[in-house]
C-alpha cells in the first residue's frame, strides 16, 4: 500500500514540475486574452464487444462473449472569473461463457460537479468547491455464488463534498486539487448489508443467539483531507494518456491511513467511430474489508482491507454528439 501511495504522489509532483505546462513554467501571455462567457456540451456513447468461438479446437477452450456499454455527458461553463464543470459517467459490462451464468464485469454511475473562482486573471489557481457521487446499477456477487448479493444500488453509494484550492489550465490538460475539509458520506441502504457492517458502516448489535437487537447504520460520515490530480496528454497522434488519482484520509478515524483511487487509461483512436482503450484501475479503501475461510466450516473471518486492481482492454465503437 505504501508503494502505491508513493508512486501516486511522485506522479502528481512530476506533473507539476516536469511538464512544460507546469505552474512554474507556464506562459501567462495566453491568460491575458479576454475570455467570453461560454457553455460547452459534449456527449459520448460507446460499446466494446469481444467474442471467441471454438469448433473442434484440439487445444480446448470455452465460447464466450463480452460487452461493455458506456455513456458520458459533459456540461461546462467558463468566463473571466468562473469555471463550472459537470460530468455524468456510466458504464456497464457483462460476460457470458459457455456453461456459466451471465456475469457482471463493470458497473458504475458517477456524477461530478466542480465550481471554481479565479480572483486573478494572471493566476492558474482557483478557489474551488467540488461534489462527487458514485454508486452502481445492479447487484454484485462473489461468483459463482449468485444467491447472496455483496453490493446493490446505493449499497454502497459514496458522496464527497468539500472546498479548497485548485490549480488548473484552461485547456484542461492538468489539474491539482487540494481540499483540507471534505465530507465523505458512505451510504449502505440495504439493511442486510448494513447489519454486517459492509463498507465501513457500524454493524448491527446481536444477542447471544445472533438475533438483531439494534440494526446497523445505513450511513457513515467522515471529514478529512482530499487531494486529486488529473493529467491528459496526446503522446503521439491518435494515442492519448489520461491519468486521475484521488487520495483521501479522515481526520477522526485513523488519520494518515490514505484511501487511494488511481486510474491510468490509454485511448487509441482508429478513426471517428472506432477506438480502443487500455486501462488500469487501482483502489484501496480501509473501510472495504475482505474475508477468509474460517476454521468453522461454512463461516468466514474478516481479513482486513486489501489493494484492489483491475486491468482492461477494449475495442469498439464510440459516437460523440
Amino acid at each position: 500500500m505504501k508503494k502505491i501511495l508513493f508512486i501516486a504522489i511522485c506522479l502528481c509532483i512530476q506533473n507539476l514540475i516536469a511538464q512544460p505546462t507546469s505552474i512554474f513554467m507556464s506562459d501567462k501571455s495566453s491568460d491575458l486574452i479576454e475570455i467570453q462567457p461560454e457553455w460547452k456540451r459534449n456527449n459520448k456513447l460507446g460499446v466494446d464487444v469481444s467474442e471467441v468461438t471454438f469448433v473442434n479446437w484440439n487445444s480446448g477452450g470455452s465460447n464466450s462473449v463480452s460487452a461493455l456499454f458506456n455513456y458520458e455527458s459533459h456540461l461546462n461553463y467558463s468566463d473571466k472569473y468562473f469555471t463550472w464543470k459537470n460530468s455524468l459517467v456510466s458504464r456497464y459490462g457483462i460476460n457470458k461463457q459457455q456453461d456459466r451464468e451471465l456475469r457482471k464485469t463493470e458497473d458504475i454511475i458517477e456524477f461530478n460537479s466542480n465550481l471554481g473562482y479565479q480572483p486573478d486573471s494572471l493566476s492558474n489557481w482557483f478557489y474551488s468547491a467540488r461534489l462527487n457521487f458514485k454508486t452502481q446499477f445492479t447487484n454484485g456477487y462473489s461468483y459463482p455464488d449468485t444467491d447472496k448479493p455483496i453490493s446493490r444500488l446505493m449499497a454502497p453509494g459514496y458522496l464527497f463534498f468539500g472546498g479548497g484550492m485548485e490549480y488548473v489550465k484552461r485547456k484542461e490538460e492538468i489539474s491539482l486539487y487540494l481540499s483540507p475539509m471534505t465530507i465523505k458520506t458512505t451510504f449502505v441502504l440495504d439493511q442486510e448489508l448494513a447489519n454486517t457492517g459492509s463498507f465501513g458502516v457500524n454493524p448491527a448489535v446481536l444477542d447471544a443467539e445472533g438475533n438483531v437487537i439494534i440494526e446497523g447504520n445505513k450511513i457513515h460520515k467522515e471529514v478529512g483531507v482530499l487531494v486529486t490530480n488529473s493529467y491528459e496528454k496526446e503522446l503521439v497522434e491518435n494515442i492519448t494518456l489520461k491519468h486521475l488519482v484521488s487520495l483521501y484520509t479522515d481526520y477522526i478515524n485513523s488519520f494518515g491511513n490514505v484511501d487511494v483511487d488511481w486510474q491510468i487509461n490509454f485511448d487509441f483512436k482508429v478513426n471517428s467511430f472506432v477506438k480502443a482503450t487500455l486501462g488500469s484501475h487501482i483502489r484501496y479503501d480501509d473501510d472495504v474489508k475482505t474475508t477468509k475461510p474460517s476454521e468453522i466450516e461454512g463461516e468466514f473471518d474478516e481479513a482486513g482491507a486489501k489493494t484492489q486492481w483491475k486491468q482492461f482492454l477494449g475495442i469498439g465503437f464510440a459516437v460523440d454528439f
